[in-house]
């Protein structure tokens, strides 16, 4: 899976907006939305509420956990923790990088939050990275993921088959000079 794949899933994510229209409920192939009333907040996934905002049809209201102090206590709880902890959302960066994108103005400090949900990216991502390293080093043969977002997984998984391709290539290439050492030994 790409990331491209990984936004897609993200604009399925339900959304809050206040439509500045009235509209009967539409009937989707992913599942009926509305019905849409002027001024009365309602929830659709997150790809209906971009496109009717870029339409100015209505007023994106940013998800409960899009909340400085929110975001401030998940980042020192991530700082503090060796393990990974649960996030509010699965798609927690595209989700903020795609409502900030089209309706900086209608989420409240929106530059805030932009910067908190980037340090959280940075924290989780060097956890994933050290623990990725200690793995490797200690030559393990399986790992449990807990608490991972697809996009945090889909960062580290283009180079970890490479990475064990090469340990086991050093490995297979250590063990067969011990084996022609050892055959040499024999000889003699």
């Amino acid at each position: 899976m790409d990331s491209i794949e990984i936004e897609f899933l993200a604009e399925k994510a339900p959304v809050t907006i206040v439509p500045n229209f009235t509209h009967d409920k539409l009937y989707l192939i992913s599942g009926d939305v509305g019905p849409f009333t002027a001024g009365l907040p309602v929830d659709i996934p997150l790809w209906l509420g971009i496109n009717l905002r870029q339409r100015g049809k209505c007023r994106l209201v940013a998800p409960e956990w899009m909340d400085v102090e929110k975001l401030t206590e998940i980042k020192e709880e991530e700082k503090q923790s060796k393990v990974f902890t649960q996030m509010p959302c699965e798609h927690y960066l595209i989700v903020t990088q795609l409502l900030l994108s089209s309706a900086p103005e209608d989420i409240p400090n929106a530059q805030q939050i932009k910067t908190l949900v980037k340090d959280i990216w940075d924290l989780r991502i060097s956890k994933l990275r050290s623990s990725v390293a200690e793995f490797i080093e200690s030559e393990g043969t399986h790992a449990t993921l807990d608490r991972l977002t697809l996009l945090e997984i889909n960062s580290v998984r283009p180079f970890l088959p490479h990475a064990f391709d090469q340990l086991h290539r050093i490995s297979k290439s250590a063990h067969g000079s011990n084996l022609s050492q050892t055959t040499q030994d024999i000889q003699y």
